[in-house]
């Protein structure tokens, strides 16, 4: 039988996992390995997990006339990943707020603590997923509409030129994913002249599922991007968690469903009575959740951040 407390962890490790604000993540498979945790208990405790690293692309013969078939060595190795660690701050709790085990009663005191690392762990993961740097492999596209409030709109043509660069690549042309900045998705809306419905859904507000081949989504805390005078000028992503600085812009994000992995690792509940905290005779509480979402390789990405005009 549960007791109190694992009643409780039981409830927030299931809304962590279900609960969802980010479906441009949905479908993504977890990766099938073990996670194992280190140093529990300590400050330095992670969660880590060991993934087979997959270089190996057989090479093909076309119309080939010669035997034997020259042989091509398999190699593979492993690679370590430490998962991100999330971890909310202290709430205190009365008596009352805590007397209770229905689902009501956990998700009022723990509401904040769900949402905080749901919050936290879908930011990670669209930073994440967002191409490093300009590069061939993983392109930035920058918009070429007319002018709104300083930078140029983001338009249909720009879609198709993201497209054409993907396709230059060999990207897949399945489980393309655009994850569009609120920004952005505005501007397609409002594009009603050239598009009308075709592209969106006026009454709701939202674009279509699917456009130029790009699964459509949208999220509200895309990674920055700014132009690196230190790499050429080149478009590159700011660190994660790092303050925006003047000249950044959000971008939309592009990435190949089946290029992308995920895993979710262990959450903790720390809980003390107020009986054992004479001083301040409250309850107090708080989680730690373990997650990561990660491009397999730096290819089948790209980005678009709007220009100035």
């Amino acid at each position: 039988m549960f007791t109190f407390t694992e009643m409780w962890l039981a409830r927030v490790v299931a809304l962590i996992t279900t609960l969802t604000q980010a479906p441009w993540l949905d479908g993504i498979t977890e990766l099938d390995t073990e996670v194992l945790e280190v140093g529990s208990g300590t400050a330095s405790e992670q969660n880590i997990i060991h993934i087979p690293l997959e270089n190996f692309e057989a090479d093909v013969l076309i119309n080939n006339t010669t035997y034997p078939i020259a042989a091509q060595a398999f190699t593979d190795g492993e690679a370590t990943i430490q998962l991100d660690k999330f971890q909310t701050k202290v709430t205190t709790l009365s008596d009352d707020q805590i007397n209770g085990a229905s689902y009501a009663k956990i998700d009022s005191a723990t509401r904040a603590h769900t949402r905080g690392i749901l919050s936290s762990k879908f930011k990670k993961a669209i930073h994440a997923l967002a191409p490093a740097v300009e590069s061939a492999n993983t392109p930035v596209i920058v918009t070429t509409g007319t002018g709104l409030n300083g930078r140029k709109r983001l338009v249909y043509a720009d879609l198709v030129a993201l497209k054409r660069e993907l396709d230059k690549q060999q990207m897949p042309a399945e489980g393309r994913r655009l994850v569009l900045t609120g920004e952005h998705v505005n501007d397609l809306l409002e594009d009603r002249d050239r598009f009308a419905n075709l592209l969106s859904d006026m009454n709701s507000g939202t674009v279509a599922p699917k456009i130029a081949g790009f699964e459509i989504y949208s999220y509200d805390a895309n990674p920055l991007f700014f132009k690196d005078s230190g790499n050429s000028n080149k478009w590159t992503k700011r660190p994660f968690g790092t303050a925006p600085q003047a000249g950044d812009k959000e971008a939309s994000v592009c990435f190949l469903a089946d290029n992308v992995a995920k895993k979710t690792g262990i959450t903790k509940q720390y809980f003390k009575l107020a009986a054992e905290d004479p001083d301040n005779q409250t309850n107090r509480l708080n989680y730690r959740h373990y997650f990561i979402a990660l491009p397999v390789r730096q290819k089948y990405m790209g980005a678009i951040v709007s220009t100035d005009i």
